[in-house]
């Protein structure tokens, strides 16, 4: 895990890298990696990469930015030269693959083995790489430098070109070191896209000169200023191939099983210790009971409570504490208090790379992860998109089920809308005002459901012009039916949209910054392109595997209260902290995501 920026000055009348401003641009990640830091550029100073290590594997040696045959970085050798964040999982398996054709490896680092892949297989290493990844590497032969970001987008990649440079970075706050090179116009889809859905949706950011590479993807840019963008993993592809599976339950079950323990198994490789957030529902507890069952490692697991929530529905502590000590593992549970956000608000905006109204409840167990000595810590995050765990995986069909005869006539739930908007948001959400105009099809009632603000409500929070821009950029409602075409079973639909939009945009996202904000690597077995692969043919079943499914792989049985717990989701009392007194239609995250928009913008 770690902070990586390059900058490429492709075009001919680009000045040559400026040595201040990489390294200007790379120590405002420092807390991405504290462990060191490191520079190279090319001889006529054309290019230049920059690195913040959280040394997790091979400590002593993988040192970056790294070079194949010199790991020292000396300025005689002509070969290819990379900057990585992240973790390859099956590493092991490459390299003894590669040393078995002949490579030579000076290092027992994963980073030396996408170097020595990349010179068997060139761009195309992505399709052999299992893990959370982002990367930058100059091929000096080609004249050119390679982005990639991992199949989900678990590690974050943004680049920045004016037309004579490309600047790369893990970070937005880190590129706008230098916004004196930069367009850092407003970019209106970024704008409308946090207040629709509570962050900003890939790939835009709020300035319209930065860009996210999408998940699943690389951007080849040659000497001359030409690009190549291919995509190496398309979710909704992978699950529109699938036909409906008939195998037997036993038999999927025994998948199921190897899968987990397969992925599970992989992400506890590293070099320093690993521990786990341990709440009260199945996704954690699962991962807990497997990895105890592997008897990898000595367990370190801590839980996150709220005083608002003590002895409530709520309340994580009371339960994840009666599975720690049924699982044997070293345990710790902190809780958190009103004036313990306070205190930490700067810090927590200062740490949030783009605004988000999630994240606070991770920023905090990351922080008493990191106070116990971890570098590393498991999170449950991604069952509830695979395995059907929201409520939308059963609210978004029953709306469609319901209302689709509404379709063949659009006006009418328009004008509905108009009608009935001011005074359904007099006495409660908003959203019931567009249900016959967004609760016809998936993508509309994904939107509708998963909205924070509505389409017709955003003139009001933002200027006109832009939320008529930003719409017309993104037209989010197309790119969400865009992301279920060829799907046919409503589980794949609610799947697809979850796993690309809220889980990549959101949970992913905020899991990189709050884990970084504290030095803290948080990894997510259940979020695994190899577990999706072997899971995505199932979801084609009736009925699909479900999370109880889940719970029922390790052979250590669950406590029943653990089994039996309604899904609360791992939240947060926002609304206790900031706005006691909510309006109806006005919930504590609406207030909220209009303090931290206005915060960050400030």
């Amino acid at each position: 895990m770690c902070g990586i920026n390059a900058i490429f000055a492709y075009h001919a009348d680009a000045p040559r890298v400026d040595e201040k401003e990489l390294i200007q641009i790379r120590d405002a990640m420092k807390v991405r990696g504290p462990d060191g830091a490191g520079v190279w550029f090319n001889a006529d100073k054309r290019v230049g990469l920059g690195h913040r290590r959280l040394a997790i594997i091979d400590i002593a040696g993988g040192i970056q930015p790294m070079r194949l045959n010199d790991t020292q970085l000396g300025q005689l050798t002509n070969q290819p030269v990379i900057c990585f964040n992240g973790e390859i999982y099956n590493y092991r398996e490459l390299r003894d693959e590669l040393i078995a054709e002949g490579h030579q490896f000076k290092t027992t680092s994963d980073t030396e083995v996408l170097l020595h892949l990349y010179e068997r297989d060139g761009p195309n290493l992505v399709q052999r790489l299992r893990g959370m990844f982002a990367f930058a590497l100059w091929d000096p032969q080609r004249q050119g430098l390679l982005l990639a970001r991992d199949h989900f987008g678990i590690k974050p990649l943004y680049y920045a070109d004016n037309g004579k440079t490309l600047y790369v970075a893990s970070q937005v706050k880190a590129l706008l070191q230098i916004r004196h090179a930069l367009d850092t116009e407003l970019q209106a889809a970024g704008h409308v896209g946090f207040f629709l859905c509570g962050y900003v949706p890939d790939p835009y950011t709020l300035y319209r000169g930065i860009h996210a590479l999408p998940a699943g993807s690389t951007l080849w840019i040659d000497q001359h200023g030409n690009r190549k963008q291919n995509c190496f993993f398309n979710l909704t592809e992978e699950l529109a191939t699938i036909s409906e599976s008939t195998t037997p339950i036993k038999a999927w079950q025994e998948q199921l099983r190897t899968a987990l323990i397969n992925s599970v198994t992989q992400h506890l490789i590293a070099d320093v210790p690993v521990g786990i957030f341990l709440s009260a529902g199945l996704d954690s507890t699962t991962i807990a009971a497997l990895i105890q069952e592997t008897g990898q490692i000595e367990l370190n697991s801590v839980t996150l409570g709220f005083e608002e929530y003590r002895g409530k529905l709520e309340d994580e502590t009371i339960l994840a504490e009666q599975v720690a000590q049924q699982l044997h593992t070293s345990h710790q549970t902190r809780w958190i208090k009103a004036h313990d956000f306070r205190s930490h608000y700067q810090n927590l905006l200062t740490a949030m790379d783009q605004p988000s109204v999630d994240g606070v409840n991770t920023y905090f167990v990351a922080k008493i992860a990191a106070e116990t000595g971890l570098k590393v810590a498991l999170s449950g995050l991604g069952g509830d998109e695979l395995l059907g765990g929201y409520p939308s995986f059963r609210q978004i069909p029953r709306l469609v089920g319901t209302l689709a005869p509404f379709r063949i006539i659009p006006r009418l739930g328009r004008g509905f809308r108009i009608i009935t908007a001011q005074a359904v948001a007099r006495f409660t959400s908003p959203k019931y005002a567009g249900l016959l105009e967004y609760g016809t099809q998936y993508g509309d009632a994904y939107l509708l459901r998963r909205g924070l603000f509505m389409p017709w409500e955003l003139p009001k929070i933002l200027d006109p012009d832009l939320v008529k821009a930003g719409w017309q950029t993104w037209q989010p409602t197309i790119q969400f039916a865009k992301t279920i075409e060829g799907l046919t079973t409503s589980r794949q639909k609610i799947a697809a949209l979850e796993l690309s939009w809220y889980m990549r945009n959101q949970l992913l996202r905020d899991a990189d910054w709050a884990g970084m904000a504290h030095s803290l690597e948080i990894r997510t077995p259940l979020v695994d392109v190899q577990l999706f692969r072997t899971l995505a043919p199932l979801l084609a079943l009736f009925p699909p595997p479900t999370k109880q499914d889940l719970a029922n792989v390790p052979h250590t049985t669950l406590p029943q209260a653990v089994l039996e717990r309604a899904k609360t989701g791992f939240s947060v009392p926002i609304r206790h902290w900031i706005f006691p007194n909510t309006q109806p239609g006005e919930s504590g995250l609406r207030g909220y995501a209009k303090l931290v928009y206005n915060d960050i913008n400030s």
